[in-house]
């Protein structure tokens, strides 16, 4: 397949490159950093980078600014705006191409469902956030994020390219930069413990579940729409770190209130939504069309990165 990775510098991006590449496909990667072997694009307007699409055979369109910030109103506002103009121009060149891709994945978020310890949230019965009481009322334009994303997609005037948005849970993968070399730095210097009593829940999905996800939807020509890329077992945070310290030989994790986890988030320039808002989301349309995981349960998903990422040092 030719498929083409818009915002495909990041993490996730560079973990699809080197999967896909692996397999013989041909990834191109849309940048807005000048000086690579990437096509540059602006994220907004029309150029030379829309001939990559012409012709594809799939779009994963991963565009928009790290949330791994700290959430500022002019943060808040580039994190809306990079993600909806990158949407926008990604629909404008797909529905101008000549031969346009099968499909079209939109790159999306748990973080769209409402933050909650009941029950959990799936695609057709979840419940989506922005009404919440006792969160931080900032956390509402998150869920907006979310939503503009999403709509920005499902509005492109595209119909011969299936269109699915990617409700993404945290992607655990070995290699710098990502949320498990973080959490699993915290954990190796004992700072893995619950933070503000560690209820909340951790959505998230090995790397190579995502990929194998990814590869599913391209096959099953019957799924559009919103799906939630997430394992089946999502599980509280107390749970999540401790599995981190069991796989990597950490007995100690020091706890934190909410307070200290607002200090260590401002040193870190992130914010705590990251860690207090409880995603507990799960896949059922994944599930319902036959996807099995490699990785299920935590326990021995984080004993898997840990032992990919001592391979890789």
């Amino acid at each position: 397949m030719k498929i083409v990775l818009p915002g495909g510098t990041g993490h996730v991006g560079r973990l699809l490159h080197r999967e896909w590449t692996a397999a013989g496909h041909e990834v191109i990667v849309l940048t807005r950093r000048s000086g690579t072997r990437d096509i540059h694009w602006d994220g907004r307007t029309p150029g030379p980078w829309t001939e990559a699409i012409d012709g594809s055979d799939l779009v994963v369109n991963l565009a928009g600014r790290s949330v791994n910030c700290r959430y500022t109103p002019d943060n808040l506002r580039e994190m809306m705006d990079s993600r909806v103009h990158s949407a926008r121009a990604v629909g404008r060149a797909i529905a101008a191409a000549e031969r346009p891709p099968r499909l079209w994945l939109q790159m999306s978020t748990a973080t769209i469902y409402a933050h909650r310890f009941d029950a959990p949230n799936d695609e057709p019965t979840g419940l989506i956030g922005g009404a919440e009481p006792d969160v931080p009322r900032y956390w509402d334009y998150s869920v907006e994020i979310a939503k503009s994303w999403e709509r920005a997609q499902e509005e492109a005037d595209t119909p011969r390219t299936r269109k699915v948005a990617l409700r993404t849970a945290m992607v655990m993968s070995p290699g710098r930069g990502g949320a498990f070399d973080m959490m699993l730095r915290l954990a190796r210097l004992g700072l893995g413990g619950p933070v503000a009593g560690g209820a909340q829940y951790m959505s998230w999905i090995h790397g190579r579940d995502f990929v194998r996800s990814l590869d599913f939807l391209v096959e099953r020509e019957d799924i559009d729409g919103p799906v939630n890329l997430s394992s089946p077992e999502p599980l509280p945070y107390r749970d999540f770190m401790h599995g981190i310290r069991t796989a990597c030989g950490m007995p100690l994790g020091l706890p934190a209130t909410r307070w200290m986890a607002g200090l260590g988030a401002f040193a870190l320039r992130s914010d705590t939504e990251l860690l207090l808002k409880s995603r507990r989301v799960v896949p059922t349309r994944l599930l319902e069309a036959g996807f099995s995981f490699d990785h299920p349960r935590w326990p021995e998903a984080a004993a898997d990165l840990v032992r990919l990422t001592r391979a890789a040092a």
